[in-house]
């Protein structure tokens, strides 16, 4: 009876004298922007659903804003101090004179179809009509541009572009026949190619390096708030690695959040695209290349991306302190490569 009185007085006092878990203490308080409803940001999704962020000390609450040109504003403002977007809206702020910056690469290449009605099959076909993007200065804009040149055609001759906004309105508008073609980024591409519109051109299949959809702060954020956003860019990465081991939880979180699509083969099909290594890598650096390909494609029209270098758009600080540090490695040892 002595030892057992003993032994409940010393784990009354373990348990008094031990640092409170991450659960019990007070969590920081953030809000996140996201810029659209595809795949890509299927990170910042189970990293909410699954806790990631509260335990790393973080209450974030999700804000979702229908263009990219809205996210950056918002992040600009501090309205939301990180934001999920495409990287050519922060090139473009950049460019402008803001201090906005990647800090997580996210989706690193191009997922995105070029999508015409079913009655146009040909390139030449869709000549003289009308294309749906989001907004001038996007990534959709980017793509749409792209792909409509390697398929011969000239984006500011032969086509219409018109700024349409969300993924739903570009949809509705091509159902409508208001618009004639869009690009769509999964699983909207195989909805959409489901209904028997027509695939005229696969970006995804040409691997450019791009800076798509990565997580962005600025430097005055990081200046003030260097722990905050080391706890956002640890949650990234965990939240990746979630992703890539726990298929079930990745189509569960992506049928939540993508209107609750019912089709399963849609779902796989979804989540084993956006997984992918070469679209979404273990280690989260924000492409240099990537960025390039940003302002190689802004030349033309300003003249400021042809002398900026894209080194000067990310903040590699955070993700490579926790490459060098083994965490990553040691996230992923003894499991498969093929994503």
């Amino acid at each position: 009876m002595r030892i057992g009185r003993i032994l409940t007085v010393l784990l009354v006092v373990g348990f008094l004298c031990s640092p409170p878990s991450v659960s019990a203490q007070k969590l920081t308080k953030l809000t996140v922007g996201y810029s659209s409803v595809s795949t890509s940001f299927l990170p910042l999704w189970i990293a909410k659903e699954t806790g990631i962020f509260k335990n790393h000390g973080l209450d974030v609450q999700m804000v979702f804003f229908n263009t990219g040109t809205t996210a950056v504003q918002a992040l600009l403002s501090g309205d939301s101090p990180i934001t999920h977007t495409a990287g050519s809206g922060i090139v473009n702020s950049g460019l402008g004179g803001s201090d906005a910056v990647m800090i997580v690469g996210g989706t690193v290449s191009l997922d995105w179809w070029l999508l015409s009605r079913p009655e146009i099959k040909t390139p030449d076909q869709l000549r003289g009509k009308s294309v749906a993007i989001s907004s001038f200065g996007s990534s959709a804009d980017f793509v749409a541009r792209f792909a409509l040149r390697k398929i011969g055609l000239d984006p500011d001759k032969d086509v219409v572009l018109v700024q349409l906004g969300s993924p739903v309105n570009r949809q509705a508008a091509l159902e409508t026949n208001r618009v004639q073609a869009t690009v769509h980024v999964h699983p909207t591409t195989l909805i959409a190619q489901k209904k028997g519109y027509h695939l005229l051109a696969d970006v995804a299949a040409l691997g450019l390096a791009y800076q798509h959809t990565g997580v962005a702060t600025t430097r005055r954020f990081i200046k003030e708030h260097p722990e905050i956003v080391r706890a956002y860019v640890r949650s990234q990465v965990e939240s990746v690695h979630r992703l890539k081991s726990d298929r079930e939880a990745g189509i569960r979180v992506l049928a939540k959040y993508m209107g609750g699509i019912k089709d399963r083969e849609i779902l796989e099909k979804s989540y084993d695209l956006a997984v992918a290594e070469k679209l979404l890598p273990r280690k989260q650096f924000p492409t240099v290349a990537g960025i390039k390909t940003i302002l190689d494609g802004s030349a033309d029209k300003d003249p400021r991306a042809r002398h900026a270098k894209a080194e000067d758009f990310a903040d590699m600080r955070f993700i490579r302190e926790l490459d060098e540090s083994g965490f990553i490695d040691r996230l992923y040892s003894g499991q498969a490569t093929d994503r």
